[in-house]
Parts: structure tokens; sequence; C-alpha cells
């Protein structure tokens, strides 16, 4: 792989803190709706910013949905047991003999037909 001087970015000498700098920056330069993007010191958080609309500035998905982590296994719980209920319901339902002898009586017609 080839690599020229416009791909290449040199990191700046910097403090005690690292930098993350793109290797690709020109990429994206040119694309509509997108934000200009700068180098991230390590010290930075994800921490909303007033003065851009980049996506550090946006709250992060983990922090919106914090108090929402189990919910996908509380909802697969309460509709198991929203199953359980329908099914021992259906049971008690086809025990009695009102159900069962209709049940045997459509089956009988069915088969009676020629």
């Amino acid at each position: 792989m080839n690599a020229t001087a416009d791909t290449l970015v040199q990191p700046a000498p910097s403090g005690p803190d690292a930098e993350v700098l793109e290797l690709f920056p020109a990429s994206q330069r040119n694309q509509p709706g997108r934000p200009p993007t700068r180098p991230h010191s390590s010290g930075e958080t994800g921490r909303a910013r007033s003065d851009d609309g980049s996506a550090a500035a946006r709250p992060s998905k983990k922090r919106l949905m914090g108090s929402e982590l189990g919910m996908a296994t509380a909802e697969y719980a309460i509709a198991t047991l929203a199953a359980v209920g329908f099914a021992g319901l259906l049971v008690v339902i086809l025990r009695s003999e009102e159900v069962r002898g209709f049940l045997l009586n459509l089956i009988r017609s069915a088969l009676a037909l020629p």
C-alpha cells in the first residue's frame, strides 16, 4: 500500500495527553451535512459542548438509555409470563366437557364429509 503525503497525518507534539488524529481526513471533507472533524485529545470526554455540532457534542446512547439497559430482558420475561398464563387458561378451557364435546363433534362432522 503506497502512502502519499496527502493521506498521512503527522502527530503534533503534545503535552501529557496523546492526540487522536484521522488517517484520511480528506475523505470526509466534501461530504454535505457532515460537520468538520478535528483532532481530539484523550483528556476529552463525550460530554456535550455548546461550541460545535459534532458527534462528541451529542449525549452518548449509553448515557441516554442508561436506566433502560435491562429493559429487553424484562420485556422478554413479561411476555413469557403472559404466554404461560395464556397456555394455562387454554388448558383449563379445553378440559371442560362442553368444549370437548364441541371439538369432538367438529372433528366427526369434518371426517364424515364425502
